[in-house]
């Protein structure tokens, strides 16, 4: 019997409207083989990085997570773990993140998200600027690719990607903005090739999940209520999940219920979980 694995990208600030329009085949081969589906950022949630992330890993919004911003201080993630931390500390799975975000990483401004996974990868931007950003996750992309394509035994890992977010804040949401996306996809395509080389790849089923937090303002900014700020997405693909069951309603919650639903997890009730998983594994009812 295969082993379940997976693999969550997180690409920060993605604007859905602007995909149908760009060059992004790796995307869109999760699409094709699973689904892409727009999420409704909950109108309790602020539209930030760090309160969306945190629900997006911990399947729980923020009346139970307590990250209402991008200072994570008042957290309660003691209570209400990442993924990667509750898989590893509590089913004894291996687990890896990686990205350049401080507080998502390390214990800076209330962090850090992902206390405990069994491998961590935090790589530093030299400043805050969309090239040094781009720099950023070109480094974390291939640090990402030696663990995943080395073999080692990764139940379940989640890799984050920022150069897009910090573009539309400098840049807006135009022609560069456009070109960093269309990057992001490329690094995604080189974290799926490295599925793909992994020595026991054929003994391996992955479920791989892409993500975004929020959209973008066209002049860059996000933070308000308008539809083009709390206008999010999902694309997956994997064990279950096909183009004749996309799913018409999804939530943010639900990254994290599927992840453990993909690795033949129940969830225990004390978690109080918010998501459910992705409907092909768990139809939904009304």
């Amino acid at each position: 019997m295969a082993t379940p694995r997976v693999l969550v990208v997180g690409i920060d600030g993605v604007r859905l409207d602007l995909l149908p329009l760009l060059d992004t085949p790796h995307l869109d081969g999760l699409a094709n083989a699973g689904f892409l589906a727009p999420v409704h950022v909950d109108d309790s949630t602020p539209t930030m990085s760090g309160p969306c992330w945190t629900t997006i890993v911990t399947g729980v919004g923020v009346a139970k997570h307590g990250v209402w911003g991008n200072n994570f201080t008042g957290n309660r993630l003691g209570v209400f773990p990442d993924f990667t931390t509750r898989l590893a500390t509590e089913h004894g799975l291996r687990t890896f993140a990686a990205g350049g975000w401080e507080p998502l990483f390390l214990a800076r401004q209330g962090g850090p998200v992902f206390a405990a996974p069994s491998r961590l990868a935090y790589i530093a931007p030299r400043e805050d600027s969309p090239q040094a950003w781009e720099e950023c996750d070109r480094s974390v992309t291939a640090e990402a690719v030696r663990a995943l394509s080395s073999g080692e035994d990764l139940d379940a890992s989640f890799v984050y990607l920022g150069a897009v977010d910090e573009t539309a804040h400098f840049l807006g949401c135009g022609p560069e903005y456009r070109r960093a996306i269309e990057t992001a996809d490329r690094r995604l395509g080189q974290l799926l090739a490295a599925l793909r080389e992994r020595p026991d790849a054929r003994a391996e089923e992955w479920t791989v999940i892409a993500v975004t937090d929020h959209g973008h303002r066209d002049e860059g900014g996000h933070g308000g209520r308008s539809p083009l700020e709390r206008t999010a997405w999902i694309a997956a693909s994997g064990p279950g999940l096909t183009p004749s069951t996309r799913p018409d309603s999804l939530h943010h919650a639900d990254v994290a219920a599927h992840v453990y639903a993909a690795l033949g997890i129940a969830p225990d009730p004390h978690w109080t979980l918010d998501g459910r998983p992705f409907p092909t594994l768990t139809p939904r009812t009304a």
